[in-house]
């Protein structure tokens, strides 16, 4: 398999907000901190203010937004923070991951997370967090094929009624 992380580019608008469209109906954000009102030139400059380390807040910290390219193609993205805050302590984890409904189970999942993993040890991230919702299966399966190690879950919080499985990775 030939898949490959890489930054967002100007060439990848429309790959990326038709599965970030296809995949909001599973109530799953493929883009993160854009909006269909954000311009794709402003959306590419946050994700490099978040590399740098600016305008943090409670769902975003030092990180960064990869698109995931299997032979050229957009098949998922992946979100790594080199850094946890209360919530990413909590509920987020270092690492997130999708992959566009069409492409799914071809192993892109978990070659997306063997690579973030690469990259957060890259940035000092020596132990990493992965969460995914509790009815998630596939991504559990994909954290523990990874080495993912279950702690513990999470109750629902008052703004995400979602019960988090917390796994660690080393």
């Amino acid at each position: 398999m030939t898949l490959r992380l890489r930054p967002y580019r100007v060439g990848d608008e429309a790959a990326a907000v038709a599965i970030h469209d296809a995949m909001l109906s599973e109530g799953f954000h493929f883009l993160l901190h854009w909006e269909s009102v954000t311009s794709w030139s402003a959306f590419l400059e946050s994700n490099e203010e978040q590399r740098l380390g600016l305008d943090r807040s409670k769902y975003r910290v030092r990180g960064v937004q990869l698109g995931a390219l299997a032979d050229g193609e957009l098949v998922g993205r992946a979100s790594l923070r080199f850094e946890l805050n209360e919530f990413f302590a909590e509920r987020g984890g270092h690492v997130g991951y999708g992959v566009a409904p069409t492409q799914r189970r071809k192993g892109y999942a978990s070659e997306i997370l063997r690579q973030s993993l690469i990259i957060l040890r890259a940035e000092g991230v020596e132990r990493v967090l992965v969460t995914c919702g509790s009815d998630n299966v596939a991504s559990a399966r994909t954290i523990e094929k990874n080495g993912g190690v279950y702690e513990s879950t999470v109750s629902p919080a008052p703004d995400d009624p979602t019960e988090i499985r917390r796994y660690w990775i080393e």
